[in-house]
C-alpha cells in the first residue's frame, strides 16, 4: 500500500526558499531605492526649507523695521506652530535666543560644545551649509541657518560695524518623512514578497500536477522491485526528459534483474554442490555461532537447520562441538588453519572418530569475521590404516626372519663349539693337569655366555619390533639402537652382496623416543638402501651432533627421480615391486611422534641421502649416574 503523501519537500521547500530569496533581493533592491529616494525627499525638503527661512527672515525684516517686536514674536511663534516645523529661534549676533517658536529643547542645547551644535561649527566657515541633518534628541531634524543681514535700513538701530545682526535658525522635522518611506518600503517589500509566493505556489502546483506525478511511476517501480516483483518497469510515454530517464531506469532495471537471477542460480547451485558433499561443512562467526551449514552436518547432529542455525557451537548440546581446545576458537584468534581429531559418540552408541579441519575466511582488511568447519568421519579409515600397519609389520617382520636366523645361528655355533671343547677338555682331564682344564673350560664358557646373551639381546630387539607396543619414550642411545638394527639388516645385506657400515658413533648422544619405533625407522632405510644397491654396492650409516641430532643413511644405489621424492612418503606409494609402499610413510608417522622429521636428497643413478632429525635429549632429562 502506497503511503499517503503530503506537502513534500520538492512540493514546499523550493517555493519557500524561492518566496525567500526573491524577498531578499526585493528589499536589498528596496532599500538602495529608498535611500535614493529619501536623498531626492531630503533634497526637496532643503529647498523647502530654505524658501521658508528666507520668507520669513523678508518678513522679520520689514517687521523689524517698523520697530515692532511684539509683532516679530507673533510671527515667530506663528511659524513654530506649523505642523512641519520643529521649532523657529532668533538669536542675537552674539547667540542669545530673542525669539522662540515651538520648544527651546527640542533639538538639544544652544550651547557651543553641544551635539546639535558642533554638527555645523567642527567645519570652517566657507565648508557649513546652509541645511544640515542633525541627530537630536527629540529625532532627526533638518535644520535651516540663515544669516540675518546688517543692512543699511538697520544701521539707525545697529552698528554699521557688525556684518550681521542675528541669525534665523528653522528646524524641520524629518521624521514622518522617514517614516512615510519605510511604510512604502516595507509595502512594496511584502507586495513583491506575496506576489511571487503565489507564482512560485502556481509553478510548484503545476510541476507536481505535471511533473511528480509521473516520477511517482519510479518510486512505485523501485519499491515493487525491491520486494520480488522483479518484472516491474516505468512506462516510457512521450519525448522529454522523464521519458528518457524512465528508459534508463528500465534498462538499469533490466541489468539489475539479470544480476540478481544470476546470483540466485548461483546460490543455488553452490548450495546443491556443499549439500552433494558427504563431509559435514558449517560456517560460524566471530562468537561461533552457526550461520550456514550443509545437509551432511545436520544429519550429523540429528538436528534440524532451525535449531542449529544461530546456536552457539559450545552450547548446542551434545555432538555440535566435543573437541579439546576448540579449533575454531583458535582459528579465530590466530587466523591459522587447525586441524584435530576427535572422539564421538554417535546416537546408538556406537564411537565414532572424526577430523575436523577450520579455516579462517577474510575480509578485504585481513581480520577474520568468520571460519569454515570441515567434519569428516575417518573411523573406516583408521581402521584400515591400523589394519595396514600391521600388514606392513607383518611383511617386514617376514622379511627379517631369514637375518634373525642368521643372526642366531652365529652365537648359537660358537656356543655349540665352545660345548664341545669343554666336553672335549672333561675327557682329557685325567691326561692333563687340573689347572689346565679348568682354565680352558673357563675359557670356553665365558665365551659361550657371551653368545648366548647376545642371543637374548637378538631375540628381544625381534620380539619388541614384532608386538609394536607403544611406548611413553624411554631415553635411547643412538649407537646401540643403530648398531642393533644393521646386525638385524647384515644377512640380508649379505645375502644382496651389499656392504653396510656404520661411522663412529659418539655413544653419549641420546633422544627420548620409542626403541622398537626408532629401530624400525633404521632398519626400513638400511634395507631400502640394501634394495636400491646392485651386488658390490654400499649402504652407511652415521650420526652427527647437534641440535637437532642428524642421523643419514647413504647409499650409492640406482637413486630417485626428482618428480618422486615428494611422494615416497605417502601411503601406498612405492617404487620397489611387490612392496607394500607403507614403510617409508610408517617411518614418518614414528619421527613425527617425537617432533623429528626425515628428509631425501637424491638423484637417478647418484644413489640417495635419507636424513632422520631427532631434538636432542635435554640435560633435566638425563638419567640419575650411581656411584
Amino acid at each position: 500500500m502506497r503511503p499517503k503523501r503530503g506537502l513534500t519537500g520538492a512540493t514546499l521547500g523550493v517555493p519557500l526558499a524561492v518566496t525567500a530569496l526573491v524577498i531578499v533581493a526585493c528589499t536589498a533592491v528596496g532599500y538602495f531605492y529608498s535611500a535614493h529616494h529619501f536623498d531626492s525627499l531630503l533634497e526637496g525638503a532643503r529647498d523647502s526649507a530654505r524658501a521658508e527661512a528666507e520668507l520669513i527672515r523678508s518678513a522679520l525684516e520689514h517687521e523689524m523695521m517698523d520697530n515692532d517686536r511684539t509683532l516679530v514674536g507673533r510671527m515667530v511663534e506663528s511659524f513654530g506652530r506649523q505642523p512641519h516645523i520643529e521649532r523657529v529661534l532668533i538669536l542675537d549676533r552674539r547667540g542669545a535666543p530673542q525669539h522662540v517658536g515651538g520648544p527651546l529643547g527640542a533639538g538639544g542645547g544652544l550651547e557651543m560644545g553641544s551635539p546639535t551644535c558642533q554638527a555645523c561649527h567642527q567645519y570652517p566657515p566657507r565648508q557649513r551649509a546652509s541645511t544640515r541633518v542633525i541627530e537630536a534628541s527629540g529625532g532627526t531634524v533638518l535644520r535651516t541657518v540663515v544669516p540675518i543681514r546688517n543692512a543699511p535700513a538697520c544701521h539707525r538701530c545697529h552698528d554699521p560695524a557688525h556684518g550681521i545682526n542675528g541669525i534665523l535658525i528653522l528646524d524641520r522635522d524629518v521624521g514622518p518623512l522617514r517614516a512615510s518611506m519605510n511604510r512604502d518600503l516595507g509595502a512594496v517589500v511584502g507586495g513583491t514578497g506575496l506576489l511571487t509566493l503565489l507564482l512560485v505556489g502556481a509553478v510548484a502546483g503545476s510541476v507536481r500536477m505535471v511533473v511528480q506525478r509521473r516520477l511517482r511511476r519510479f518510486e512505485t517501480a523501485a519499491r515493487l522491485i525491491a520486494a520480488g516483483d522483479l518484472a516491474r518497469r516505468v512506462p516510457v510515454t512521450g519525448s522529454d526528459t522523464i521519458s528518457w530517464l524512465a528508459a534508463e531506469f528500465n534498462a538499469m532495471a533490466d541489468s539489475v534483474t539479470g544480476l540478481a537471477q544470476e546470483l540466485r542460480d548461483q546460490r543455488e547451485r553452490l548450495e546443491t554442490i556443499i549439500n552433494s558433499i558427504d563431509d559435514g561443512i558449517a560456517v560460524l562467526d566471530g562468537r561461533r555461532r552457526v550461520i550456514a551449514a550443509n545437509d551432511a552436518f545436520l544429519r550429523r547432529l540429528g538436528r534440524s537447520r532451525e535449531d542449529v542455525v544461530g546456536c552457539n557451537c559450545g552450547q548446542g548440546g551434545q555432538g555440535l562441538c566435543g573437541v579439546d581446545g576448540c579449533p575454531t576458537q583458535v582459528c579465530l584468534e590466530t587466523g591459522e588453519r587447525q586441524v584435530r581429531v576427535c572422539e564421538r559418540r554417535a546416537a546408538d552408541g556406537s564411537v565414532r572418530w572424526e577430523e575436523v579441519h577450520t579455516s579462517p575466511l577474510r575480509d578485504a582488511g585481513g581480520a577474520v569475521p568468520c571460519v569454515v568447519e570441515v567434519w569428516r568421519d575417518i573411523s573406516e579409515r583408521r581402521v584400515a590404516e591400523a589394519r595396514l600397519a600391521e600388514s606392513h609389520r607383518l611383511a617386514s617382520l617376514g622379511l627379517l626372519a631369514s637375518g634373525f636366523s642368521h643372526e642366531m645361528n652365529t652365537p648359537l655355533g660358537t656356543v655349540l663349539m665352545c660345548v664341545e671343547g669343554i666336553l672335549r677338555e672333561a675327557r682329557e682331564a685325567g691326561s692333563r693337569p687340573a689347572a689346565a682344564v679348568l682354565g680352558a673350560v673357563a675359557d670356553s664358557a665365558a665365551i659361550a655366555r657371551e653368545q648366548v646373551l647376545r642371543c637374548r639381546g637378538v631375540t628381544q630387539n625381534f620380539l619388541r619390533l614384532s608386538r609394536g607396543q607403544p611406548s611413553a619414550g624411554d631415553i635411547v642411545t643412538l649407537a646401540s639402537t643403530l648398531e642393533a638394527a644393521v646386525r638385524l639388516v647384515a644377512p640380508t645385506a649379505r645375502a644382496a652382496g651389499v656392504t653396510v657400515t656404520v661411522d663412529p658413533v659418539d655413544p653419549g648422544l641420546r633422544v627420548r623416543a620409542d626403541e622398537a619405533e626408532l629401530q624400525h625407522v633404521f632398519i626400513n632405510l638400511l634395507v631400502n638402501g640394501v634394495q636400491a644397491c646392485a651386488a658390490g654396492g654400499r649402504v652407511t650409516a652415521s650420526v652427527a651432533g647437534g641440535s637437532p641430532l642428524r642421523i643419514r643413511v647413504c647409499d650409492d644405489g640406482c637413486g630417485i627421480p626428482a618428480e618422486q621424492q615428494q611422494r615416497i612418503f605417502e601411503p601406498f606409494f612405492g617404487l620397489r615391486q611387490g612392496g607394500t609402499g607403507l614403510g617409508l610413510f610408517l617411518a614418518l608417522n614414528f619421527v613425527r611422534n617425537w617432533r623429528g622429521d626425515i628428509g631425501v636428497v637424491s638423484a637417478p643413478g647418484a644413489g640417495a641421502t635419507f636424513e632422520v632429525t631427532l631434538p636432542p635429549l635435554a640435560g633435566a632429562e638425563e638419567p640419575e649416574t650411581t656411584a
